[in-house]
């Protein structure tokens, strides 16, 4: 017990702790929600007799009075994340921004290329054995007291006990002071309808037995709720809030298939409210770590079914993003947005997820952008980008061309900018022409997308798009030759991608396609498509269907057909007429089973079928469930 008698020692006022600072030094000041608060309003009150303190740190918040105009000479703030309470003195030069992998601040601090003079930190009260923990935020914490040639704590009763590579003994700190201020909370907004439909497209991204990365905020909180049904996921990720403790009391977040630190909830900081720090206390589910392990890439990748959720702050349309920058002015950081992009990349199944709404400034401007503002920073690379995902849809970008990205980006934008960004794309070479599709075209429908059992496989359904031509495409020539005949009739030997594109350019209204897609992997496989083709005079419309042959005798194109005629009632259409040929069984039984009125003539079949008795609009099954699939 000889630990209390230094650690009693040790102790004086905040006042007297700060003495230890002299003029010159660099000083690393806790984060986020731990800030050591007495020290720094101890530290602050002798600027008069201080000069050129550097203080660095991530993410702060509360007040950061070391970073104003007056204190200009005693102090120096240098953000390796800038938080609002900074982002004023860094855009006017007041203050650092120092653009580093959130994995790799620690080694400037080990290497002596950062070397921490000091070290003002926040911790709980020593246990029965002298160890303080670090509590909510080990993260550079940890590395700034093995590092720094002076260690000055702040006790606070508020800070929990956490699990992990958090603690520090007596004996390893220089000064103490004591206060009661309760922890900063963390509360974020709740989500609107444009997160919640973000939150909805990157859910159905997660597989049962994922290990998350997903952070806090609106977006995070609009997901972890659409998860509840989900199996044994995990977490390992850099900050966690409070949306961790639903999922783990209903037993869906349980960490049981995670290969390393099975059972546990890794992370290296957490933000968020008094509930959640009393969560963490003593709870053995939970461990946190500083962020040169947790954020680092060869550990990330260890995990399988890595899905990493980050947010951007704009996209262009070759896939360069820009996240820690508003043009010139610097917002935030890069953090651990790479760290955690790369390691979900080489994760077995790994999905890496940069998430954003589509439009900025009250809807006046795109986040999907032609070019990037001038003066923006790119932060995760062309290279480097997998998901990208808004309110609209997903799009799948890597390992894709330049064609394929724009195009798949145009249709996830907002469909106020799709126009100027599909003839910009045409006027920079970026897509051919023929992929202009005619403004009062661009109207995909929300909500028509759904997950579906066929058989023993699930597949995913959707309206077709513009940017399924190329699937459309390879659906086409995997085709046998007798698919072919049985569809068009004669033996057609191509399909150029001008007619692709075509063929996916829709109204939604009088002209309305819905694919069955298959998630292989990297990619979506088209392997069913049904559609109809209106005249707004006669409201009479032909149904075509095409199921791929590895995927018949499943229902598909029952189901299709179905789907298609509700669809169609809806947009004020009386009936299906049209013909196929004498060798096309699957079509003879599909419209007899139904009791469509079906007849020989000239060769073919011919067919009615009538839509003015189905019931009111709305009874869609598509709209039961909006999900999204990558793509």
């Amino acid at each position: 017990m000889n630990w209390k008698k230094e650690y009693d020692s040790k102790k004086t006022s905040a006042v007297e702790a700060v003495q230890r600072v002299r003029s010159g030094d660099r000083v690393y000041l806790g984060s986020g929600c731990a800030v050591p608060q007495e020290l720094t309003r101890a530290l602050v009150e002798r600027a008069e007799e201080l000069h050129d303190v550097e203080i660095v740190h991530l993410l702060t918040f509360g007040m950061a009075p070391y970073s104003k105009r007056q204190h200009a000479k005693s102090f120096h703030h240098n953000a390796f994340f800038i938080g609002g309470n900074v982002r004023d003195a860094v855009n006017e030069g007041r203050a650092d921004y120092t653009p580093v992998f959130l994995s790799e601040i620690p080694a400037l601090f080990r290497s002596g290329q950062m070397p921490l003079d000091c070290a003002l930190v926040m911790v709980s009260p020593p246990d029965k054995n002298g160890y303080c923990s670090l509590g909510i935020h080990p993260d550079l914490g940890m590395t700034a007291v093995n590092t720094a040639k002076t260690v000055i704590a702040e006790v606070n009763r508020a800070m929990p006990r956490v699990h992990g590579d958090t603690f520090v003994h007596v004996r390893d700190i220089d000064v103490f002071i004591e206060n009661t201020h309760e922890l900063v909370e963390f509360v974020s907004e709740a989500p609107g309808p444009i997160s919640s439909a973000i939150g909805r497209h990157i859910a159905s991204l997660v597989p049962d037995g994922a290990t998350l990365q997903l952070g806090i905020g609106k977006i995070p909180d609009a997901i972890l709720p659409l998860l509840i049904n989900h199996k044994d996921l995990g977490i390992h990720s850099e900050m966690i809030g409070n949306g961790v403790i639903d999922l783990m009391e209903r037993g869906v977040i349980t960490n049981a298939r995670k290969p390393i630190h099975a059972g546990k909830v890794v992370s290296s900081f957490a933000m968020g409210t008094f509930e959640l720090y009393e969560y963490l206390r003593d709870n053995p589910a939970f461990e946190f770590h500083p962020t040169e392990y947790v954020n680092d890439p060869r550990i990330i990748a260890q995990h399988p079914k890595m899905v990493s959720v980050n947010s951007a702050v704009e996209v262009d349309l070759t896939g360069q993003v820009v996240s820690d920058s508003m043009g010139h002015r610097f917002y935030s950081g890069i953090g651990g947005q790479v760290d955690f992009i790369r390691g979900a990349a080489m994760s077995d199944g790994g999905r890496p997820v940069l998430a954003l709404p589509s439009t900025a400034a009250g809807g006046t401007r795109s986040r999907i952008v032609t070019e990037l503002t001038p003066g923006a920073g790119v932060v995760t690379s062309r290279g480097d980008v997998h998901y990208v995902v808004t309110e609209y849809g997903v799009a799948y970008l890597h390992g894709k061309s330049v064609r394929e990205r724009a195009m798949a980006l145009v249709e996830i934008a907002h469909p106020d900018f799709r126009p100027e960004l599909r003839a910009h794309a045409v006027n920079r070479k970026l897509i051919p022409s023929h992929w202009q599709v005619p403004s009062e075209l661009d109207r995909y429908p929300d909500g028509l997308e759904k997950q579906k059992q066929f058989g023993d496989q699930q597949f995913f359904v959707r309206p077709i798009r513009s940017d399924d031509a190329d699937r459309l495409m390879r659906f086409f020539y995997s085709h046998d030759p007798e698919t072919v005949y049985g569809r068009y009739r004669f033996p057609k030997q191509s399909m150029p991608r001008e007619e692709a594109v075509r063929l996916c350019t829709m109204d939604y209204k009088y002209r309305f396609a819905l694919g069955v897609f298959r998630d292989a992997g990297k990619s979506i496989e088209l392997v069913a498509i049904g559609r109809y083709e209106g005249d707004e005079t006669t409201k009479v419309a032909e149904p075509a269907f095409v199921v791929h042959e590895k995927f018949r005798r499943r229902g598909m194109a029952n189901y299709l057909y179905d789907q298609l005629r509700v669809r169609a009632a809806e947009c004020g259409l009386t009936s299906f007429e049209g013909s196929f040929s004498i060798e096309n069984r699957a079509s003879i039984e599909l419209h007899r089973a139904r009791g469509n009125d079906v007849h020989y003539a000239d060769g073919l079949y011919w067919y009615q079928d009538s839509l003015e008795s189905l019931e009111p609009p709305g009874t869609l099954e598509l709209g039961e469930a909006s999900t999204s699939l990558s793509t």
